[in-house]
């Protein structure tokens, strides 16, 4: 008893070093790339800042995206050991290490084949831009050396060591800053796109050297065959599957996630502009600073808080119902607490940001940009879509901990 009360506490508070810490990190990694969005939206044309803000991130996000996102959910929801034998969480179970591996595995292909989809439709007046081609194979294997971490970000998520996380974004957002606006000064507006993508491309080298530093003897890029005993038969796999199938039905479920999150760009990239794509792109770095900052490490946070906390719905019925209760009761508490931070959050943007948004356009907008829509759609943005965002993040961080794949596939069917 006195065990299950004292690992109640430690993941609360866990959870909220996890928030905290990944506060730290947005505050550090937005306020550079506010500071070098400031740079290349005075260095570079609208038409460059659109084609790289939002063609080359959609693919890029897209790329990681369909890639990791379902592998990373399932995996939050398994144990670091499948028989829970022990309590050591430096040690990983074969069978989540394998299934870590799918990102990578799963994730060159869909980079070649997005990349060469997207050339394929393209229209010629955006694929006649310098160094086009050359930067989106770029930004494809930028994606492809992320994928490469990815399992050893899924490890350092297993043993709950997110500073690792925090030093590996965190230098590779300074990095990929650093490299763009040097650049795009040395090589001028001609090279611009090429500037972009060497700055995504130093961004993905820099999170796979660092989470190599930390975890030296853990990088793999193929499955090991996994043997076990089971009422005295031998079992041979590479993949448990169980843990497929739930990677599986929330890959599904993400796919139709990273449409709806991402529906807007796909529509502003085929009907819009170059110039109004370049006005979007900064209407919409500017206004998710807030949704970044603050609303997605607690989404993060408490995706992991649910998965621990809830884990054992499904694997340890032999518990005392007690427990279950107590383990039920934390998780209640902790997401009427978000709901509730939300409202409060909520109501100070509606009270406050629309008197001084016009003001703060002047100070932040470079002037070219006052006279395109990107006044109009951040005005936006304190009223409607960061209220939307807060909810939505915590809601989904709590479905995606609790739900059966069964559940996860309905509710994918259903958006």
């Amino acid at each position: 008893m006195s065990s299950k009360a004292g690992s109640e506490p430690s993941l609360s508070s866990k959870a909220l070093g996890i928030a905290s810490s990944l506060m730290l990190l947005q505050l550090l990694s937005r306020g550079v790339t506010f500071a070098l969005n400031q740079a290349l939206a005075r260095l570079a044309s609208p038409a460059v800042f659109g084609t790289a803000s939002i063609q080359f991130e959609l693919l890029s996000s897209t790329i990681l995206f369909l890639s990791r996102e379902g592998v990373r959910n399932a995996l939050l929801r398994a144990k670091s050991d499948a028989g829970d034998k022990t309590q050591d969480t430096s040690t990983m179970h074969p069978s989540i290490e394998n299934i870590s591996l799918l990102p990578p595995l799963f994730g060159v292909p869909v980079a070649l084949f997005s990349a060469l989809l997207y050339l394929y439709f393209t229209p010629p007046s955006t694929l006649s831009q310098p160094y086009f081609t050359e930067s989106v194979a770029i930004y494809a294997l930028a994606a492809v050396l992320v994928l490469i971490s990815e399992p050893l970000y899924i490890r350092a998520q297993n043993d709950l060591q997110f500073g690792i996380r925090v030093r590996a974004e965190g230098s590779a957002v300074i990095l990929k800053a650093v490299v763009a606006v040097a650049m795009i000064v040395l090589g001028g507006e001609e090279k611009a796109l090429l500037a972009f993508a060497l700055g995504q491309a130093a961004y993905g080298l820099c999170t796979l050297v660092v989470f190599w530093l930390a975890y030296p003897t853990h990088l793999k890029l193929w499955p090991s065959k996994i043997t076990e005993k089971v009422h005295g038969n031998v079992r041979e796999y590479r993949f448990e599957p169980k843990l497929l199938r739930l990677s599986i039905a929330m890959t599904s479920q993400s796919f139709i996630k990273h449409i709806l999150t991402e529906g807007d760009k796909f529509a502003v990239s085929m009907i819009s502009t170059l110039e109004d794509q370049g006005a979007y792109a900064i209407a919409s770095n500017y206004g998710s600073l807030a949704a970044r900052i603050v609303f997605q490490p607690i989404e993060e946070s408490s995706r992991v808080f649910f998965s621990k906390a809830l884990a054992s719905e499904d694997t340890q019925k032999d518990k005392q119902v007690s427990k279950k209760k107590s383990a039920i009761t934390s998780a209640h508490t902790a997401l009427s607490l978000l709901l509730l931070f939300n409202v409060h959050l909520t109501l100070l943007l509606v009270t406050f940001a629309p008197p001084y948004l016009p003001t703060v356009l002047k100070l932040l907008l470079p002037p070219r940009y006052l006279l395109t829509s990107a006044p109009q759609i951040l005005a936006l943005y304190p009223t409607i879509l960061l209220p939307t965002m807060a909810f939505n993040g915590t809601l989904e961080a709590f479905l995606a901990s609790t739900s059966t794949p069964s559940a996860m596939q309905a509710h994918a069917r259903f958006l």
